[in-house]
């Protein structure tokens, strides 16, 4: 993988050259495209980045979940450049391109769905989801699709309308699409519980929408934005059961737990249930903008010619760098064996040990959540985050060299966290945390108040909620 550098901090944070050109991106750039950290990256490798003053962070953000395999791995890099000196775009429904076949072939082999498969590509998750539910409609001919209180699906039109949370993403975006109903997803920490939301599930079938209506349900088996909610392996499996019984096809979201942050390639193998169709994006491509719906062939093949398409979806540089991404052994490439598979969970482990240690935790925390990997996140013990915010600031947070995400829940936090982390960096987690706790005050700037505590997280780990039966 890229060498990863020593944590490092030359300036006051943001040092001068980023104060400057977040000036400039204050004038030419729209302002909804809101930024959350005081860092201008200059170049990132392996589990770090470092910005255009020198300063050198563990980067727990991962592009928000993207970089599974870390920055600029070598041979990702070498793969992309190899392609793109061969040719960069065509449109693969104009003049089709070998490495679209390839990356299909690979994918449909990998995905938990047995039976004949197809494989469709695009450029990022809300376009997998608005195609997946093309594929349902084209297949059931009915319109309506269920979705989850707490879901996020992305913030296209149809996929903005599934998401859950009104703020930031829909407030004063209406009118939305018609035919999408949303129910309650279970949770075992706050509830429901996984029989009353199947209850919930059945009852909204016959009251609200009638079920010979439904082309899709479409969920998420940890939900990310919603607060990295696990689902019940019960609760999933009795929405499969509904499914099959209604003649509905099962759409799982593994846009942000696919590609081993759950210990496994894919979240929904800890469930023991198959999906009709799977929706990919972040790590598949270490970044780069792709996507892909991967699904029964007959519910795949159901669109007419040409309904499926975009003039640059499935980008044969993109594909390139899945194609470093997900490589056996077997072919010489080992970082899914290595760094993914056995590592997310090896690392699952690794992080639990320092929770043993530490203490000012328990003060904070209310409970832990998450699967065998490196999926992780914390709910604090208060009710009021900007309790939180005031006692550990945005400012502190990056001089100890560490960057985070608060997750779409007001009381919870996540790490979009990758497997490259170092071991050490692990326990620099740990120590960045108990220097945050001597140096509360009040030294963040308005703006910084939305980078708050996130690094709170970086010495927390998670229970092994869904260990399997």
């Amino acid at each position: 993988m890229a060498a990863t550098k020593s944590i490092e901090i030359r300036t006051e944070i943001p040092g001068p050259r980023t104060r400057e050109i977040l000036e400039r991106e204050e004038r030419v750039i729209a302002q909804p495209l809101s930024i959350l950290f005081p860092v201008v990256i200059q170049e990132g490798r392996g589990a770090t980045i470092t910005d255009v003053d020198g300063n050198t962070f563990i980067d727990f953000t991962g592009g928000v979940g993207c970089l599974n395999v870390g920055h600029s791995h070598p041979r990702v890099v070498a793969a992309a450049q190899e392609q793109l000196e061969r040719f960069s775009h065509t449109d693969f429904t104009i003049v089709p391109y070998e490495v679209y076949v390839e990356l299909g072939e690979r994918l449909t082999a990998l995905t938990p769905i047995d039976g004949e498969k197809r494989a469709a590509f695009f450029n990022a998750g809300t376009e997998a989801i608005e195609n997946a539910i093309k594929f349902a409609r084209s297949y059931t001919k009915r319109p309506a699709v269920i979705a989850f209180e707490g879901g996020f699906h992305g913030r296209t039109l149809l996929a903005m309308t599934m998401t859950s949370k009104t703020h930031p993403y829909k407030a004063g975006l209406g009118p939305f699409a018609p035919e999408v109903y949303r129910l309650p997803f279970a949770q075992d920490y706050r509830g429901p519980s996984a029989r009353e939301a199947l209850e919930a599930l059945e009852r909204a079938l016959v009251t609200t929408v009638a079920a010979e209506t439904v082309a899709a349900v479409v969920i998420e088996p940890v939900q990310g934005e919603g607060g990295f909610v696990v689902a019940p392996r019960e609760f999933l499996r009795g929405v499969r059961r509904l499914c099959d019984d209604h003649g509905i096809v099962l759409v799982v979201d593994e846009v942000q737990t696919g590609f081993g942050r759950t210990g496994k390639m894919f979240a929904i193998e800890h469930y023991g249930i198959e999906p009709d169709l799977m929706t990919l994006a972040k790590s598949i491509a270490a970044g780069l903008p792709l996507s892909a719906v991967i699904g029964r062939a007959e519910i795949m093949d159901a669109p007419p010619d040409s309904a499926i398409g975009g003039t640059y979806v499935g980008n044969p540089v993109a594909q390139a760098a899945a194609l470093a991404v997900g490589q056996r052994e077997h072919v010489g490439d080992l970082l899914f064996v290595e760094v993914v598979d056995h590592r997310a969970v090896w690392r699952g482990a690794h992080v639990a040990d320092h929770r043993k240690h530490a203490d000012l935790l328990h003060e904070l925390l209310r409970d832990q959540l998450g699967l065998r990997g490196l999926v992780l996140a914390v709910a604090h013990l208060v009710a009021d985050f900007a309790a939180v915010d005031a006692a550990f600031g945005a400012v502190d947070v990056l001089e100890v060299g560490a960057r985070a995400l608060r997750d779409g829940r007001e009381d919870r936090l996540r790490p979009a966290q990758r497997h490259v982390c170092p071991d050490h960096d692990l326990g620099v987690r740990h120590a960045s945390l108990e220097r945050l706790s001597g140096g509360r005050g009040g030294r963040c700037a308005a703006r910084a108040a939305r980078w708050c505590a996130a690094v709170v997280v970086v010495a927390a780990c998670a229970e092994q909620r869904c260990e399997e039966e």
